[in-house]
């Protein structure tokens, strides 16, 4: 973990970031402190994983099949009503 300064920080950032892929550096500017840090540090991240298709996924139709679906309601409505 390292400690620097707002005006450190963007004096040398492509050695911060750099650092930043091993450990977590924190920028101080005032009363606040920011966070620079790898996304994950070597830890599993909620959005690495892939995930499988599910049995939604599997049911579900192009927009293509969709739009000849809705066509074939429509015609079935107004072919109703015509006669």
């Amino acid at each position: 973990m390292t400690v620097v300064s707002t005006k450190e920080f963007n004096a040398n950032q492509d050695k911060y970031f750099d650092m930043a892929l091993d450990e977590q550096i924190f920028v101080k500017r005032g009363d606040y402190t920011y966070l620079v840090s790898n996304a994950n540090n070597g830890y599993p991240n909620e959005y690495d994983e892939v995930l499988e298709p599910d049995d939604d996924f599997r049911r579900a139709i192009t927009g293509e099949e969709l739009l000849k679906r809705i066509y074939i309601d429509i015609d079935k409505k107004f072919a109703s009503r015509i006669q």
